[in-house]
């Protein structure tokens, strides 16, 4: 174990349930091994202004439970600049912070990363809605986001059957379709729209109109967010045009970040934040935890961060270069796997939801 007396942790970027579980057990954790623990409220921007409090067992009691983040959450443009990063330096200095538990998304581990840099050791925790981290397999609150567009998407299903109807339905996801896929699947959506594969609104109509030719009298389109936001309506309006089935549009928006945690989004936050608790006093650092195959495992940060680039087609010059070959390899092989993946699915909600 390294010498660390004091680490802070912080919630960054779109709040998402279960980080409160994490952040407890972060605290718990670190407190366990004689380590005090600072909660930075609202992210990037508390660590600035020294918005900060010494946490201890009872502070993270009855939270386990709860949506949202007891820390707070904020977007920090200032973080991004010189002057700011030398604020937020600062004040570990002055605080006696070793270092740092960052829990949210992309943008929240490339701050890790450049405070790494600047000399405060800095772990990540995948926690945002939309699973858009490509290096893990799942993040912390989509478990409980897809529960939420199920329980409503149930909820509309009944209204739709009463009047013979359809509902186009647009979930969160920003530019991945994972939450409204999955959702599809899940709820016997009649066609999905995700950004990550074409789509045909004629044969959308055309699934539409062969389900009701076979008795079906409700209808549900399930459209991700990343495709654009006139897509959903316009669908509305075509399906009722082309088909004469009554058509709806309704946008879950940010109602699906909140809520109480799944268990399985409680049992993932806790066990990958006791994990990164325990590899930050091992002295490793610039790290993002993953859960891959079932396990959590330590990935670097600018691995993951590139990785994501190169899965969401948005590389930028000299991105590669500090790789191997070996690398390269391995990171092409990652992203095949996850577009077979979504292909997978995507195939199997055409084939058994009609």
């Amino acid at each position: 174990m390294k010498n660390f007396k004091r680490i802070g942790v912080l919630t960054s970027g779109g709040d998402a349930p279960g980080m409160n579980a994490a952040v407890r057990a972060v605290v718990r954790t670190a407190l366990t091994h004689g380590v005090e623990v600072i909660g930075i409220y609202r992210g990037y921007s508390g660590l600035i202004d020294g918005d900060l409090k010494k946490l201890g067992y009872r502070d993270v009691s009855n939270i386990i439970n709860k949506g949202g983040t007891f820390l707070y959450s904020d977007r920090c443009p200032e973080f991004q600049t010189p002057e700011g990063m030398a604020k937020a330096v600062k004040t570990c200095r002055d605080f006696g912070i070793d270092g740092i538990i960052a829990i949210g998304g992309d943008g929240t581990f490339r701050g890790a990363t450049e405070l790494t840099a600047n000399g405060v050791p800095c772990i990540g925790i995948p926690g945002t809605i939309d699973n858009d981290i490509a290096s893990t397999d799942n993040t912390i609150g989509f478990d409980t986001a897809m529960n939420t567009v199920i329980e409503l998407v149930d909820k509309l299903r009944d209204t739709c059957e009463s009047h013979a109807r359809c509902n186009v339905v647009e979930v969160m996801g920003r530019g991945a379709g994972d939450i409204a896929l999955h959702t599809a699947i899940a709820s016997g959506a009649t066609a999905v729209i995700i950004p990550e594969l074409p789509y045909d609104v004629s044969d959308i109509c055309r699934r539409v109109k062969s389900a009701r030719e076979l008795g079906k009298r409700n209808f549900i389109i399930i459209v991700s967010e990343g495709v654009g936001s006139d897509v959903g309506p316009a669908l509305a309006k075509t399906i009722q045009a082309e088909t004469g089935v009554e058509s709806k549009f309704a946008r879950f928006a940010h109602i699906v970040r909140g809520g109480s945690p799944t268990l399985k989004d409680r049992i993932l936050a806790s066990t990958i934040g006791a994990i990164a608790v325990e590899e930050l006093l091992k002295g490793n650092s610039n790290l993002v935890m993953c859960e891959r195959k079932g396990k959590i495992v330590a990935v670097d940060i600018n691995y993951a961060l590139i990785l994501d680039r190169m899965y969401k087609g948005k590389l930028k010059e000299g991105d590669l270069d500090r790789f191997s070959e070996k690398e390269l390899a391995k990171m092409r092989s990652e992203v095949r796997a996850k577009q077979a993946n979504i292909a997978r699915l995507y195939g199997i909600s055409k084939t058994i939801n009609l």
